[in-house]
């Protein structure tokens, strides 16, 4: 692959590699062992059971945590591939940028950062890290998975409007441009399939998005007065949007890039400011559309009105687990002389599916031994 790789790209011959030291796998590299780690591991098994923005088992037809993990991998491909960017690492870092969120989507985060303010608080992409790092344990011989410190890089810097993360662990101003091409994928898949999936779901239509110019381009583009069937409109309108501005985000990197003269992976970590991005036009379209969702379709009153019982739900699971600790599975319980009480608690309880986290409510004393 390296002959394939742009200058400012990853090449493993020059990664800062793992903390621990293992032998060189026969027939895969280095990200790809990330990225086959990632997919095996507990906590990427468990988005299919976390929010997006429906709670899974009640709203099949919609996206959980893990269709749209896979959702933001695709597109991170695409745009790696075009830009000659390694592959294996964009979508390493895509498929862990969520591994963190809790039960719940950001009800949970939200509660769960309160009941921390005074224990370092809780945010989930600092929290991806800490399960990459920490708290996955399939292997006898360190903690953690062992990422490259690429892949870690990626999940610790991962930008977007709403995530912010401040980690002190990483000297660099930035990640590489693959794990920018994480932060651009998620924002383009979770804008165009939360538009698609409010209106399957009949919370917003198309008239109230009349004065979205994203989505009237869109739509234009797609003939959609043409289409019969309301389901085929709304899913080809947001494929629309996603072909739009991957293609948009591949030509204005690619001048970006030009025009900064890179050269180098050290010279992207020294810009504080990111390479690949979409065009000022499309961001401003972008930007429009994403206060369109948060106004219209995220604080509609069906999504917000169990934000009150999941922010009891959590609280109430927290302070039980805190009093009773015993209730925890064993390897939980190991890890509070290392890293605290409440700590542990949180970390138990982030990464608790939706649903195990009722059954934990009606039934605390059934503990899963197995994680």
């Amino acid at each position: 692959m390296s002959e394939e790789l742009s200058c400012y790209a990853v090449a493993e011959t020059c990664s800062r590699g793992r903390r621990f030291a293992e032998k060189p796998h026969p027939y895969r590299s280095d990200f790809e062992r990330d990225r086959d780690r990632i997919i095996h591991c507990s906590a990427f098994r468990r988005l299919e059971g976390k929010t997006q923005v429906f709670t899974p088992g009640l709203d099949d037809f919609y996206r959980t945590r893990l269709t749209h993990t896979i959702e933001v991998a695709q597109i991170g491909r695409t745009i790696s591939k075009e830009l000659q960017l390694n592959i294996n690492l964009t979508e390493a870092i895509c498929l862990a940028h969520d591994l963190g969120h809790s039960p719940f989507g950001h009800a949970g985060e939200k509660t769960l950062n309160r009941l921390m303010a005074d224990f370092g608080g809780f945010e989930h992409n600092l929290q991806s890290l800490r399960i990459v790092d920490l708290l996955e344990h399939p292997y006898p011989d360190f903690p953690g998975l062992n990422l490259m410190y690429e892949t870690r890089l990626g999940l610790a810097k991962h930008r977007s409007p709403y995530d912010n993360p401040q980690d002190g662990t990483f000297a660099e101003s930035n990640c590489s441009l693959e794990g920018q091409v994480a932060d651009i994928a998620d924002r383009i898949a979770v804008n165009s399939h939360d538009l698609e999936d409010g209106l399957r779901a009949g919370l917003i239509c198309s008239k109230q998005l009349k004065n979205v110019e994203i989505f009237t381009e869109a739509q234009n583009r797609i003939n959609a007065k043409a289409m019969e069937d309301p389901i085929v409109q709304k899913t080809r309108t947001a494929k629309a949007i996603i072909d739009m501005l991957v293609g948009d985000c591949i030509d204005t990197s690619q001048k970006t890039i030009t025009g900064v003269n890179l050269k180098t992976v050290d010279q992207v970590y020294q810009r504080s400011e990111n390479l690949i991005t979409i065009s000022a036009e499309n961001n401003t379209k972008l930007t429009v559309l994403e206060k369109f969702l948060m106004k219209n379709f995220y604080q509609h009153t069906s999504v917000t009105q169990t934000a009150k019982q999941i922010e009891d739900w959590l609280q109430q699971l927290f302070e039980k687990f805190c009093r009773k600790q015993e209730l925890m599975p064993g390897y939980f319980q190991k890890l509070i002389k290392r890293d605290g009480l409440q700590r542990t608690v949180c970390d138990y309880i982030a990464g608790m599916t939706d649903r195990f986290c009722l059954k934990m409510l009606e039934n605390p004393a059934e503990t899963a031994d197995n994680l």
